[in-house]
C-alpha cells in the first residue's frame, strides 16, 4: 500500500475530520510522500528519537504516533523537530500522527481501550470539546474502593510508580469517567454528569483543591500509560489492509 491511501484510510477510520475545529495537533502525514510503499508499520504513543531508531531497527516504512512532530501552525523545522525529521528521512521512514481523534475514537480510542480494561458497562461519550467528546464513561462492573481501582490502573504498561490520587468523593467507586493524557480539566463536567470519579494521566497543581471542593475522586496513572490503547488498536485493521503492524513500547512516567 501507499503511504497517501493508507493516510486516507486512517483519516476515515478515526474521522479526523470532526477534529479540525477542537485539535492543535496537525492530524495525518507529518512527513512522508503520499506514494512512498509501506508494507510495515511502527506504532507507537511518541515520536521522538528512541522510537525513530526503534522503527528503524524493525524496519518499518512509517511510524504511526499518537504525540507527532507538528502541533497548530507551528511547523518550524529547527532544534529537536529538525533533528527527529532528518533521523525518519536518513531511515526513509514516514511518519502519521493522530491526536484528539484516537483519545475520542468510540471504540479504538484511547479511552474506549481503558474502559474495556476496566470492564466498564453503559458506557457512553464523555468529555466535551467543541461538538466533539474525547473520552468515554461508565459503570463499573461491582461497586470498587479507590484503591482496588487505583491497583487495577497500577498495572497498565507505562503506569507511574506513584500515582496522584485524589480522594474526596464518596466510597465505593461506582460509575467513572475517562479522559486519557492531560484530562484533568473535565472533573467539574465529571462531577455535574453524577460519576464518582475520573481517571486521567497527569494531574495539575489546582486539581487538589477542586476535588476536595467538589467532592470527587480522580485518578491519575500517568500520560503514557492512559494513551497505548489507540495506537494499538490500529494494529488489526493495518493487518487487514495487508500492513503488517509492530508496536513499539517507549513508557514515560509522566
Amino acid at each position: 500500500m501507499r503511504l497517501g491511501p493508507l493516510a486516507t484510510r486512517l483519516d476515515g477510520l478515526l474521522d479526523v475530520d470532526s477534529y479540525a475545529d477542537v485539535d492543535a495537533a496537525h492530524n495525518g502525514i507529518q512527513v512522508g510522500r503520499p506514494d512512498d510503499p509501506i508494507h510495515r508499520v511502527a506504532l507507537a504513543v511518541d515520536a521522538a528519537d528512541a522510537t525513530i531508531a526503534a522503527a528503524a531497527e524493525a524496519d518499518a516504512d512509517a511510524l504511526i504516533v499518537h504525540h507527532g512532530l507538528f502541533w497548530g501552525d507551528d511547523t518550524t523545522l529547527e532544534g529537536v523537530t529538525l533533528s527527529r525529521v532528518r533521523k525518519l528521512i536518513a531511515a526513509e521512514m514516514s511518519l502519521y500522527a493522530v491526536h484528539l481523534p484516537l483519545d475520542g475514537h468510540p471504540t479504538l480510542g484511547n479511552a474506549a481501550g481503558l474502559a474495556r480494561m476496566l470492564g466498564l458497562t453503559d458506557v457512553e461519550p464523555f468529555g466535551t470539546l467543541g461538538g466533539v467528546t474525547i473520552g468515554r464513561g461508565g459503570r463499573l462492573p461491582t461497586a470498587r474502593p479507590t484503591e482496588v481501582v487505583s491497583a487495577t490502573l497500577s498495572a497498565l504498561e507505562g503506569a507511574v510508580d506513584s500515582q496522584t490520587v485524589l480522594r474526596f468523593g464518596d466510597e465505593p467507586l461506582r460509575r467513572v469517567a475517562i479522559v486519557t493524557g492531560a484530562g484533568g480539566q473535565w472533573l467539574e463536567e465529571a462531577a455535574a454528569a453524577g460519576y464518582d470519579a475520573l481517571i486521567s494521566g497527569e494531574p495539575r497543581h489546582r486539581l487538589h483543591h477542586l476535588a476536595r471542593e467538589l467532592g470527587m475522586t480522580a485518578i491519575f496513572t500517568g500520560h503514557y500509560a492512559t494513551e497505548t490503547f489507540g495506537v494499538q488498536a490500529l494494529a488489526e485493521p493495518l493487518a487487514e489492509w495487508g500492513v503488517e503492524p509492530v508496536w513499539l513500547s517507549h513508557p514515560v512516567e509522566i
